[in-house]
């Protein structure tokens, strides 16, 4: 049985946070029943990884898919797996998880089948799901000091066009000019986005700089600018909203085409700022993972000592259970950390637990988060 699910959610969180900690949140869900735990697994897997390649694929998100350790566990579940996300200031934002249930929600609420033979059975159960959180990962992971940053896969216009109007009898003639170009966009194939692309002509009343600047703000990936002169040259002037500015004179890096150059380069233009984004995002989760720390003091003075912004670290633990797993929870809570998960694609243990001295059975992430 295989169950998905929209739904709003309401929580009465102590304090808010917008996007990622709400009153109330709009979620994806999904829940499912099996005939065995193997079924059970293999749902619960193929959700992170769906989850996993939308992040990535879509978002230009890059995460860190692993199993939370059992202190991190979603009540009742047997195993719990997530994709955490590294925003810019170095916090971790868990992204979405998977859990695998086993069996014990299904004794709590009776769900049973009919095996084979006839006897009556209790599934193995999975729950999944992501919420509107993903809003403030986008927003936190792409944004810059101009405002959003939109990956073109996910924004609602992929191209917008400025004509720039002055309120004189040729603003009919750019108008045409300008339509005249989406209209060519409107024959191209499908982009490698699966859909043709997203444009909007932008003819409300303004300053054609003013509207640009609103355009930046809302992170719309590709901005282009028609003048007179462009016309009557045919071009256009376009901007790529993630590298909007010229790092030699301090201005606009405006890039400056031919009409019909413009409308063959758009779509490989997109998939390399979608690119972009996500490269961008994934050096600067990699560049602040620190995997060299053996000493729990040394855990303590990188992240009071280390900067406002200290990333995250592995280390090695010996996967303590019972009272000495909450001593390690007591330990990181008093310096405001929290286990993030174990990576699942880390490389084996070789050393001794960073908490008890034991030898290591596996490594993990820990972090600051939201």
């Amino acid at each position: 049985l295989l169950t998905n699910q929209w739904a709003n959610v309401v929580r009465w969180e102590m304090r808010t946070r917008m996007f990622l900690r709400t009153s109330e949140f709009l979620w994806q869900e999904g829940h499912t029943a099996h005939e065995n735990r193997e079924q059970a697994l293999a749902e619960t897997h193929r959700a992170l990884e769906m989850y996993r390649a939308c992040a990535e694929e879509d978002l230009a998100l890059p995460v860190i898919a692993g199993e939370k350790p059992e202190n991190e566990r979603f009540p009742g579940a047997v195993e719990t797996w997530s994709i955490e996300a590294m925003m810019q200031d170095g916090k971790a934002l868990q992204a979405g998880t998977s859990h695998y249930l086993g069996t014990n929600f299904a004794h709590a609420a009776g769900i049973q089948f009919q095996d084979r033979e006839g006897a009556q059975q209790y599934c193995h159960t999975t729950s999944w799901g992501v919420s509107t959180r993903l809003i403030g990962g986008v927003i936190m992971t792409h944004g810059d000091d101009d405002g959003l940053r939109v990956p073109p896969a996910i924004a609602p216009q992929q191209i917008v066009i400025i004509p720039m109007l002055r309120e004189a009898p040729e603003d009919a003639d750019l108008i045409e000019y300008c339509q005249e170009i989406v209209d060519m966009f409107a024959k191209l194939p499908l982009t490698a986005f699966g859909e043709r692309i997203r444009m909007l002509l932008d003819v409300k009343p303004g300053k054609a700089a003013a509207k640009r600047w609103d355009w930046v703000r809302k992170g719309a990936p590709i901005i282009v600018e028609v003048g007179p002169r462009d016309m009557a040259e045919g071009n256009v002037a376009m901007l790529r909203r993630d590298r909007l500015w010229n790092t030699e004179n301090g201005k606009p890096a405006f890039q400056f085409l031919s009409r019909t150059g413009f409308s063959s380069q758009a779509p490989s233009l997109l998939e390399a700022i979608q690119r972009a984004l996500y490269e961008e995002a994934c050096a600067l989760r990699d560049a602040n993972i620190t995997r060299d720390l053996t000493e729990w003091q040394q855990v303590v003075d990188h992240f009071e000592k280390g900067g406002k912004y200290p990333g995250w670290i592995e280390v090695q633990w010996s996967k303590p259970t019972g009272a000495a797993l909450d001593a390690v929870v007591e330990k990181l809570k008093a310096v405001k950390l929290t286990i993030r998960n174990v990576p699942r694609e880390a490389a084996p243990a070789d050393g001794s637990c960073i908490f008890t001295g034991e030898p290591a059975s596996e490594r993990i992430l820990i972090a600051r988060a939201y």
